[in-house]
């Protein structure tokens, strides 16, 4: 039920308050007493009245209190706590045509910015995400609100992330990678190659890092070629086209380019490391490059675990993308 104004109301102590104001003057305050729902991203299929752990969640994209009626001519004004932070959102509607779905939005991106503002810290330090780059890593949709902290806390103290990938590598176990196979295998443009990407992940709990990087690197270009092919009248493109391709349909169908999914830092990475030239007179290639290891330029001693683990996390980003 609505507090009343100066009944029982302490907003020292509160973590969401919601302030409904109705065209006729009466109004409602919620005190941490309105149910509050959460418009998340999933990375995997979860039946009804399951639990959903933090694990399960690949972006956060709304915020919305059901049991509340918000009318289209009202005036809304929603202060809540995340950690030691706090959110803002109003709308005192003017006009009285309140957006109730771009409100809803707007808190969801907020609680979003408040909850991972770690991870956007990450993203905007060249410092350390340079550092993650160079080392192959990235803010994989996989592991962001996992394994992905470790690796930031890493990186950001200096440490050797050499230190970490073992234990990291360790948590893809035949379990977690056939969640990953079947939400490629959803995909028309990975379904089209379920046989070849099978055999990667088979090669990967076979430890066979060799296989796993030869097959998924080799076929990423075709991915993203036959993607832009789907939605381009059967033109195919050249590689600066298609990684550009890859960041606009990413935003297009995750909302914006602040998203969770860090549309516009993975088509850094993508640039940067997974498409990143080589110098063939010098030998500088590593098993990361896919115009390295597709021109056998790529040391032998670089295709590592982690280099394969790499390689099946930037496929799967894609897999949210395309």
């Amino acid at each position: 039920m609505a507090e009343k104004a100066g009944v029982g109301v302490n907003l020292r102590r509160a973590d969401t308050v919601l302030f409904v104001l109705r065209p006729d003057g009466s109004a409602e305050l919620w005190v941490d007493t309105a149910a509050v729902a959460m418009r998340c991203t999933v990375k995997r299929a979860i039946e009804a009245r399951t639990v959903v752990f933090e694990s399960d969640i690949a972006d956060v994209t709304g915020m919305s209190f059901p049991c509340v009626e918000i009318d289209v001519q009202d005036k809304v004004l929603c202060l809540f706590r995340e950690g030691w932070s706090f959110g803002l959102a109003f709308d005192f509607n003017p006009e009285g045509k309140l957006d109730l779905e771009g409100f809803q939005t707007m808190l969801g991106t907020l609680h979003r910015r408040l909850r991972y503002r770690h991870l956007y810290q990450v993203v905007s330090n060249p410092a350390v995400f340079d550092a993650l780059v160079a080392a192959g890593w990235f803010p994989f949709v996989e592991i962001i609100t996992s394994e992905f902290r470790d690796l930031a806390q890493q990186a950001e103290a200096g440490f050797d992330l050499a230190e970490i990938e073992p234990k990291l590598i360790a948590a893809f176990d035949a379990d977690r990678l056939g969640h990953l196979l079947k939400r490629w295998a959803a995909k028309p443009h990975f379904a089209a190659r379920e046989a070849l990407l099978r055999e990667a992940v088979e090669a990967f709990t076979g430890q066979k890092p060799i296989s796993v990087i030869k097959i998924i690197l080799t076929e990423i270009e075709g991915i993203l070629n036959d993607a832009h092919k789907a939605t381009h009248d059967g033109q195919g493109a050249k590689i600066r086209d298609l990684l550009a391709f890859a960041q606009a349909s990413a935003e297009q169908r995750t909302g914006g380019p602040d998203t969770l999914f860090l549309p516009a830092a993975f088509g850094r990475y993508l640039a940067a490391h997974t498409f990143a030239n080589f110098d063939p007179m010098a030998g500088t290639g590593m098993a990361g490059s896919r115009h390295a290891v597709g021109h056998g330029a790529a040391a032998q001693d670089s295709y590592t675990m982690t280099r394969a683990l790499q390689v099946i996390l930037t496929l799967d980003q894609l897999a949210f993308y395309t």
